[in-house]
Order: structure tokens, then sequence, then C-alpha cells
């Protein structure tokens, strides 16, 4: 098993009753360093996430917090550093009936939200797993293009992307017919 890069476990059993638990976790400059390396990231300038975890129920618990964070990415086209800049609201929903489905084909839940409660909730690794849902996917330096890659056998045109266009026939059979109106 990997070590985390960033911890903050808090034991389930131990959790206030009828009480919300308050965080607020800010982790230190070699905390960023590992967490950016795990994530690919350049630069992690800057990482909090804060909330509560709420009893629910007799039984289940609720995280709602706020990721705010700062990071820097490659450009996945030049990999020059692209800023980003990360707001997002976390919740996750802790059940402790929670039933893993069973059978070949299972149907995603609307709720995705929710988890089996665990005997250990790591704060840590819930920001973490947040922050790298939350970075944009494909981050581009301002003025990058993709282009475009242009393919075909020897001795025949290549497929443009202008060919794949649903309108662009039809454009080009107006212009061969002539616009309504015209007499030719």
């Amino acid at each position: 098993m990997t070590a985390l890069p960033f911890s903050h476990p808090v034991r389930s059993a131990s959790l206030p009753g009828k009480r919300a638990f308050a965080f607020d976790l800010v982790p230190g400059p070699d905390e960023r360093v590992a967490i950016a390396a795990a994530l690919g990231l350049l630069e992690l300038g800057a990482l909090r996430f804060s909330g509560e975890l709420k009893p629910v129920g007799r039984k289940d618990v609720a995280l709602e917090a706020r990721l705010v964070a700062e990071a820097v990415q490659p450009c996945s086209v030049t990999l020059a550093p692209v800023p980003a800049r990360v707001e997002e609201a976390v919740a996750r929903r802790y059940l402790a009936d929670w039933e893993e489905p069973e059978g070949d084909e299972v149907e995603m839940p609307e709720d995705d939200s929710t988890e089996p409660l665990p005997d250990v909730i790591d704060l840590g690794a819930v920001a973490v797993e947040a922050l790298a849902l939350a970075l944009p996917l494909y981050p581009r330096a301002a003025g990058v293009d993709l282009g475009e890659a242009v393919f075909g056998p020897p001795g025949t045109a290549p497929l443009r992307d202008e060919d794949l266009r649903p309108f662009a026939g039809l454009a080009g059979l107006k212009d061969k017919l002539g616009k309504p109106g015209d007499k030719g």
C-alpha cells in the first residue's frame, strides 16, 4: 500500500454523538510538495480543507467541506506552467448500513457521494482526492492551440475536421444548386 501524501485520520467512533466535528486543515510545505508530486503538479502553493463531520440519524456521518487550492500544472500540449485556482464544495455521506452492490452488472447510484462508514475517515485523503477531481484534466497555457492532425493513405487527400461537419456537405450542395430564387 502506498503512503498517502497527506493524512489526517479521524476515528469514526470518536466523533461526538450529536454535535458536529469541525476541522480546518492546511498542509505544511513538505506535505504540499508530496501532494504535488502525487498529482503530477509542478507546484502546490496553497491548500486549505475546512468543514465539518456531522452526525446524520443514529449512525451515519455527513462531511461538508470547502477546498481552496492554488496549483501550477504542466500544459497538456507544451508542458509550460499553467496556474489553477480551485474553490470546490466537497460533500460525502458515510453510511453505517452500506451494502455493496452485487452482480455482474450494477447501475451507478444517482448519489455518488455515499460511501460505507469506515472505522477511520482520513480527511487528508478526502482533500487530496477532491483536489485531483477538481483540477482541469487538460490544462493549456494561454495562446496554445492543439492544431489539427491530418492522416490519410499515400496518394489520397486526407480527411480533415471540416469534412466531418454535418452541414458542410449541405453548404457545398447549396452552392452547386444556387440560392433559392436564382434562375440559372
